[in-house]
């Protein structure tokens, strides 16, 4: 039995002359060609320009890393991310702590100069008064005469004293809190 062909069954087989089909078109191949291969040469230079411009950029990245790997870096980086996040909660608390704190400490000054006595020279009495931002504190007073100084001690508790206050540790204690009148 003779093999399968396609075709009309009497012909015999053509060699086929590749070079003769070739033959006519062959300047539009070369030419064709000639233009394949500038593009790809202009292909060839983008591809290292962007290359270039990527190793940069990783070079960047990678700056005084000594040559270790990008995720290595990245690795260390993190950690010292870690670290300033965990400073950042500490020094958050100690803030509060200090908030805390500053609010009881004495925040408000209020001072009267005075002469309680015609026979004394000069403003050497005073009263002054020591409040935190709640109003809470005491007032010293102190009344120069020439026999000598007395020094007393009023607690204030909400800008108000607990025991009588004088007309000048009413006025410092205006002055610490900011009243006028």
């Amino acid at each position: 039995m003779a093999p399968a062909r396609l075709g009309p069954p009497d012909q015999e087989d053509q060699p086929i002359d590749l070079d003769a089909l070739i033959q006519p078109y062959s300047s539009a191949l070369v030419a064709g060609l000639v233009v394949l291969v500038i593009v790809l040469l202009v292909v060839v230079v983008l591809v290292a320009r962007r290359t270039r411009r990527i190793d940069a950029r990783l070079a960047g990245l990678t700056r005084g890393g000594d040559g270790a790997s990008l995720e290595a870096i990245l690795g260390t980086r993190l950690g010292k991310i870690d670290d300033i996040s965990r400073e950042l909660d500490e020094l958050a608390a100690r803030m509060a702590i200090l908030e805390g704190a500053q609010r009881r400490a004495f925040q408000r000054v209020g001072l009267v100069r005075y002469n309680p006595f015609e026979e004394t020279g000069g403003n050497q009495s005073f009263a002054l008064a020591l409040l935190d931002a709640a109003g809470d504190g005491w007032v010293l007073s102190s009344l120069h005469a020439r026999s000598g100084t007395r020094v007393y001690a009023k607690a204030i508790k909400g800008g108000r004293g607990d025991a009588a206050l004088s007309e000048e540790e009413t006025a410092a204690i205006r002055q610490a809190t900011g009243v006028t009148g």
